[in-house]
């Protein structure tokens, strides 16, 4: 990793309506790329979340791209729960807002501003940006989107049955060279007009491309837990993969090759925020810390219970809330790791995870949450990567699929006490306050 640029998330709103910003993402690229203009840059490789979708009409977009946490109209829900197709044909539960782009397409049609246009996944939407070329990517296609049956390998019954399927850009690998850098791009930024544009993919899938980079994952029952915003858990089964329950945000993703993916996630990474704010949970100078206050809060029976982003997670339902909340600060932060472990280690067994578990992203460095999750699974081999083996390395991996990392993995050493006795209390008082 040489360098990393960032941009606050901040919605666009037009005439009321949460949308993606789009255009101010797009000057932000173009001002971070031009600090790159004095290096040999070759390839260009986009990676967006999942629940995204935008639209394009006469060379141009069509109109803002929906935020995915924009509350759609009852009505419209209704409406649009009645035609999707059932979580047996998708592997896509039914989510809140616009979480299935599905419904995002549903709204839009309904006000007619569907005619006319080349819908794309929000990835490729970057990709068609950079290179003025639009496709459609299964990564981002099979996410949860409502629009993709995995078994299939095709595009849902609804969607043929809304035509929605003619109006997505022609469908291309994640690794596919699509075009080079746009003539006024290159001009604006300084880079050369030859570097090449990949199709680019889904976040999550860019982490377990990353993952399967090691032998120990790539070749064995293995799970990787994407953790950021989302902590997505990604399960490659050797075997027949288990029946997911619909109404715990289980689903299936579909990677690289468009193989299903059983996979289960909750918000953790916006829960921790709410708990930890800006100090966060996974600053290196802060670990000692955080795990000298977990005895005491085993020994109070302090704990955080789900859920804090309502409508996401194993328990969609139950409201989140302390029991014990601890008095400081740090004793807060600690226990909002031990939530986050908890809660994935309920998602990890709804899709039968078992022998390794890889933890990547932000807070493979947050030691609690990823030593008591060892505890709490202690038949499971539990690896962080040392050193980058995250969504960034997973593109790069499209770019040079020959690349070898210098990272290695760490078997990470389980939390002492008795986190079998804490999750079972945990377990049941949310049983009794559900």
């Amino acid at each position: 990793m040489l360098d990393r640029q960032v941009r606050p998330n901040a919605p666009l709103m037009v005439d009321g309506v949460r949308c993606l910003d789009a255009p101010g993402i797009g000057t932000w690229l173009t001002t971070a790329l031009r600090a790159w203009a004095a290096h040999p840059v070759e390839a260009i490789v986009p990676v967006g979340h999942g629940a995204g979708v935008a639209a394009l009409r006469g060379g141009q977009l069509a109109f803002a791209p929906l935020d995915y946490e924009e509350e759609i109209p009852d009505e419209i829900t209704a409406g649009y729960r009645a035609a999707r197709d059932p979580f047996s044909v998708t592997g896509s539960p039914a989510l809140p807002h616009g979480l299935n782009f599905g419904a995002q397409l549903w709204w839009l049609q309904q006000q007619g501003l569907l005619d006319r246009v080349t819908l794309l996944p929000w990835a490729q939407y970057w990709a068609w940006f950079l290179s003025g070329v639009a496709v459609s990517e299964v990564t981002s296609l099979g996410c949860h989107s409502d629009v993709w049956d995995p078994a299939a390998s095709t595009f849902s019954p609804m969607a043929l049955r809304l035509g929605w399927d003619t109006k997505f850009a022609p469908l291309v690998r994640a690794g596919d060279v699509v075009g080079t850098l746009r003539p006024e791009l290159a001009a604006a930024t300084g880079l050369s007009s030859a570097v090449r544009v990949l199709a680019g993919l889904h976040d999550s899938n860019a982490a377990l491309h990353a993952a399967r980079g090691f032998a120990d994952v790539a070749g064995s029952e293995a799970t990787v837990l994407s953790t950021g915003t989302w902590f997505i858990a990604m399960r490659r089964p050797q075997g027949e993969a288990p029946l997911l329950p619909e109404g715990r945000d289980c689903l299936v993703n579909v990677d690289l090759e468009g193989r299903a993916v059983p996979s289960a996630r909750f918000m953790g990474g916006r829960e921790l925020e709410r708990i930890a704010g800006d100090v966060g949970v996974d600053a290196a100078g802060d670990q000692a810390a955080l795990l000298a206050a977990v005895p005491g809060l085993l020994r109070a029976g302090a704990m955080l219970l789900p859920t804090l982003a309502p409508g996401c997670g194993p328990f969609p339902n139950h409201a989140g809330c302390w029991v014990d909340e601890p008095e400081d600060a740090t004793g807060r932060r600690a226990a909002a790791c031990l939530y986050a472990a908890l809660v994935a280690d309920c998602a990890l067994d709804l899709i039968g995870a078992r022998e390794t578990l890889l933890i990547e992203g932000r807070f493979a460095a947050a030691e609690v949450f990823v030593r008591a999750l060892a505890a709490l699974r202690p038949e499971t081999r539990v690896l962080v990567a040392d050193g980058e083996s995250d969504v960034s390395f997973g593109a790069l991996r499209l770019a040079q699929p020959a690349i070898v990392r210098d990272a290695a993995l760490r078997q990470v050493e389980p939390l002492a006490g008795d986190l079998a006795a804490y999750r079972k209390d945990w377990r049941s008082v949310l049983e009794t306050t559900a």
